[in-house]
């Protein structure tokens, strides 16, 4: 796999691509497409399909086959990406989240969170 800066800043341009096309389907009726669909259905709509698509990753692990994983988690990430867009947010706001905490110790960002 190339590691390149190059690749990296276009797999990463991905997500906001995709999160330019659920911010024009959430004007667009619910039957046009299937993002629509889950938009204009609600919260509760989309959290059944992120709480279905993880169990469906769990499962995908535990069968051991990647290629199937892999699948299971886009699909994970793709419905969290449509519960951000429910929301207003993008996904270069959760990873914003992500490049704060690189350089934090996961236990030591944990116990930040915890009342003292």
């Amino acid at each position: 796999m190339d590691n390149s800066l190059e690749q990296k800043m276009r797999l990463g341009a991905v997500l906001a691509e995709i999160a330019d096309v659920m911010e024009v389907r959430r004007e667009a009726a619910p039957e046009s497409s299937y993002v629509s669909q889950l938009l204009h259905g609600g919260e509760d709509k989309i959290l059944k399909k992120v709480i279905e698509e993880a169990g469906e990753v769990l499962m995908a692990s535990k069968d051991g086959n990647r290629l199937h994983l892999i699948k299971e988690i886009a699909d994970v990430w793709f419905h969290c990406m449509v519960l951000l867009a429910y929301h207003g947010l993008r996904p270069e706001d959760v990873l914003m989240e992500l490049k704060r905490r690189q350089n934090i110790s996961g236990l030591d960002e944990k116990a930040a969170r915890q009342p003292s």
